[in-house]
């Protein structure tokens, strides 16, 4: 008899195996339902930046617990502390983003990115910076400070001068408390170039997408349907008739 017909497979799990294979699977399985976690809240954060009528007064925001995104209505004035944050190209052209400090009529100070500007072309000259002396309104969305990682333990520029604008590579609100103790926890940045004292305000959501999270959770879930698999054809093993 033919040696290939001699032979049977069998049933005979290594329970090493399958007891390794059922460790995995619930965590395989997590990670999928977590980015489509992910993803179901980035897709909120989308809607909010589509849907500025879902906007809330500054004084009603918890700011802390507020996701980046978060729509808000100001109403008060511009102070005179401005901020350039440096290195800030648009277009392949240097220039700043103005970064200002606002005193609304409810809730905190907070700190206003009002957009970028181009950079003069001698380094030691500042653009000019107008802003509004009047009370106005403002659509802004809320933000985290400007504090790269590897700029986060270097004093900025400028520490303990009155002199504005004021140059600065980040902005901690360590720097910012120096001139506005009760500053809030988070900035905001204006909605659009249309907003009172907004200079190039094109924001984009700096977000990973949905998609993408989606993408993720369908590598996950196929993950644990092949460790499903290679350990059931692992189970079975050939057996002489």
């Amino acid at each position: 008899m033919p040696e290939h017909e001699s032979r049977t497979r069998v049933w005979r799990p290594d329970w090493r195996l399958v007891l390794l294979a059922l460790s995995l699977l619930p965590v395989l399985l997590g990670l999928s339902i977590w980015q489509l976690d992910r993803a179901a809240e980035k897709e909120q954060l989308l809607a909010q930046w589509s849907d500025p009528a879902q906007a809330r007064e500054w004084g009603q925001v918890k700011v802390v617990d507020t996701v980046a995104g978060q729509p808000v209505m100001l109403e008060g004035h511009y102070g005179a502390p401005v901020w350039l944050l440096d290195n800030r190209t648009r277009d392949g052209a240097p220039g700043y983003e103005v970064l200002s400090l606002f005193r609304p009529d409810q809730g905190p100070p907070v700190v206003v990115n009002r957009g970028w500007v181009q950079a003069e072309r001698r380094r030691d000259q500042l653009p000019g910076i107008e802003t509004p002396g009047e009370p106005v309104r403002l659509l802004a969305r809320v933000a985290d400070y400007p504090v790269p990682p590897v700029l986060a333990g270097e004093p900025a520029a400028g520490d303990g001068t009155s002199v504005w604008p004021r140059r600065v590579q980040a902005l901690p609100r360590e720097l910012v408390a120096m001139v506005e103790p009760g500053v809030a926890a988070r900035i905001v940045k204006l909605d659009d170039q249309n907003q009172p004292g907004a200079f190039r305000a094109d924001w984009e959501p700096d977000m990973m997408g949905p998609q993408t999270h989606y993408g993720y959770a369908l590598q996950w879930f196929s993950l644990a349907v092949a460790l499903i698999i290679l350990t059931i054809i692992a189970s079975y093993r050939k057996q002489e008739s």
